[in-house]
C-alpha cells in the first residue's frame, strides 16, 4: 500500500535516524538491570531518564515513585500541542518496565549480533527484546512525532522497574495514572509484529508444606515428610491444567528440608499459574483447595496471589486498535495484526479498568526471557514511525 505523503516523510525521517535509535536501545541494554539487583536498577532508572532528557528536554513534570524492595517507577510528562477534546483525546500513557529477568552479570560473554537464517540482521543482549528496545523506540516516537509539527497530545512515560516480578509496587501507580490518560499504549515486544489484545491472567502461588521432623535413620516412623506431601501436591496441581481452556500451571521452583538425614519438616513451592478467563481463576482456586495428600500430618497452605487479571479487547480499546490501523495503512503497511498471548504485562491492569489500552507496540524480535533474546534493527524505523504516528492522531478525539 502506497503511504501518504506526511506519513512517508515521517517513516522517511525514521529510517534516517535509525541508526542513533539503535545507539540508545544498546545503551540501555548495556546497563544491567535485574529485577532483584536493586543498584543496577537505579543505575539504569537514572540512564533510562538521562536519555530521555537528552531526546525530548525536560519534562513539564516529573514524580518518582521509591519501589522499596523494588526498583522505582519514574513518570515523566510532556505537554501536548493539541486542542482534542473528548474520550481518547489530549493525553496519552506510554508505559514500558526497565527491569529484566537477567542476573546481573550476564551481560559478559553474551554475543551482541548473531547470524539468522533468513539472512536478517540481528541484535542480541539481555533484556533487549523484552523490553528495553520498546523504551527506546517510544522516546523517540515522541521526537520524531514533535518533528514532524503535527499537533500532539499530552504525553506522559511510565517506567517501572518490577514488571518481571508481578509489578508489586507499580501496580498502584500505573492504575492511577492510567485513570488520568486517555489511552495507555503499552510499549512491551510484538508478537513477531502483531500487537498483543488479550493476554491470560496470572497468578503467582507460594504452597507451603508443614510436616514432622524425625531422624531419617533412628526414627524414620516419627517424621512426616513436607516434601513427600509437596511433591503429591505438585503433581496434583498440574492435572487441574486445562490447556484447551487456555489453563497452564507450572511449578518452577522447589525448596525444602533442613539435611540429608532428617524428614523434612518444612518445603515450599512456586507455582505459576496462567488463565483466559475469570471462571478459569475460580475453579483453579477452588480445585487446588481440594487437593489432599497421604498424609495428614502435613499440613499444606496455599497463598492465592492472583497477580493480574486476564486482558481482553475490551469495548474502549477497539476503537484504538482500529486507530493503529488506519495509521499503519497510512505509512504503508498492508497490515497491522492482533492477536492474543499467554504472557501477561502491565496493559493487563489498565484493560481491568475498562480503559483503553493497546500492548506489543514495541520490538519485533524473539526468544522473551531465553538466552540469544534478539530483535530484528531493520524494523526499528517502522515500528518507531507507528508509535510516532499514533500519536500525531490522539490529538485528536478517538471516534469508536
Amino acid at each position: 500500500m502506497t503511504a501518504s505523503p506526511a506519513a512517508a516523510a515521517l517513516t522517511a525521517r525514521a529510517q534516517e535516524v535509525s541508526p542513533r535509535i539503535v545507539d540508545d536501545i544498546l545503551t540501555l541494554v548495556r546497563q544491567e538491570t535485574s529485577s532483584y539487583d536493586l543498584p543496577g536498577l537505579a543505575t539504569g532508572l537514572d540512564l533510562l531518564r538521562e536519555l530521555t532528557v537528552q531526546r525530548l528536554g525536560r519534562p513539564d513534570h516529573e514524580h518518582r515513585y521509591p519501589g522499596g524492595e523494588c526498583g522505582d517507577t519514574l513518570t515523566l510528562t510532556y505537554a501536548g500541542t493539541g486542542t482534542g477534546t473528548g474520550t481518547g483525546a489530549g493525553h496519552v500513557l506510554l508505559v514500558g518496565h526497565y527491569d529484566t529477568v537477567w542476573p546481573t552479570g550476564t551481560l559478559a560473554g553474551w554475543e551482541q549480533l548473531r547470524p539468522s537464517d533468513d539472512g536478517r540482521d540481528r541484535l542480541s543482549g539481555p533484556g533487549i527484546f523484552d523490553m528495553k528496545t520498546g523504551l527506546a523506540q517510544g522516546i523517540w516516537a515522541l521526537k520524531l512525532a514533535r518533528e514532524s509539527g503535527a499537533p500532539l497530545p499530552t504525553v506522559t512515560f511510565l517506567f517501572n522497574g518490577d514488571e518481571e516480578i508481578g509489578s508489586l509496587s507499580s501496580r498502584p501507580v500505573i492504575e492511577e495514572v492510567a485513570q488520568k490518560a486517555d489511552v495507555t499504549l503499552v510499549l512491551e515486544p510484538t508478537a513477531h509484529g502483531a500487537v498483543k489484545t488479550a493476554r491470560k491472567g496470572t497468578g503467582i502461588f507460594q504452597v507451603t508444606a508443614t510436616g514432622v521432623e524425625a531422624h531419617a535413620g533412628l526414627a524414620p516412623q516419627d517424621g512426616a515428610s513436607a516434601i513427600t506431601a509437596l511433591s503429591e501436591f505438585v503433581v496434583a496441581a498440574a492435572k487441574v491444567a486445562a490447556p484447551d481452556r487456555g489453563t497452564t500451571i507450572n511449578t518452577g521452583l522447589f525448596k525444602g528440608g533442613s539435611a540429608i538425614n532428617v524428614v523434612a519438616g518444612q518445603a515450599t513451592a512456586g507455582v505459576d499459574i496462567r488463565v483466559s478467563s475469570e471462571a478459569e481463576q475460580t475453579r483453579v482456586d477452588e480445585e487446588l483447595d481440594a487437593i489432599k495428600v497421604s498424609d495428614p500430618r502435613v499440613r499444606i497452605e496455599i497463598d492465592h496471589a492472583w497477580n493480574r487479571p486476564p486482558m481482553t479487547l475490551n469495548a474502549a480499546s477497539a476503537p484504538l486498535l482500529a486507530l493503529a490501523r488506519e495509521v499503519a495503512r497510512e505509512q504503508g503497511r498492508d497490515s497491522l495484526p492482533d492477536t492474543a498471548v499467554g504472557g501477561a504485562s502491565d496493559a493487563n491492569f489498565v484493560a481491568a479498568l475498562g480503559l483503553p489500552v493497546l500492548c506489543g507496540m514495541g520490538a519485533v524480535g524473539d526468544g522473551a526471557h531465553a538466552q540469544g533474546e534478539f530483535i530484528y534493527p531493520d524494523t526499528v524505523p517502522a515500528q518507531t514511525a507507528l508509535v510516532a504516528g499514533v500519536l500525531g492522531r490522539l490529538a485528536r478525539p478517538l471516534r469508536g
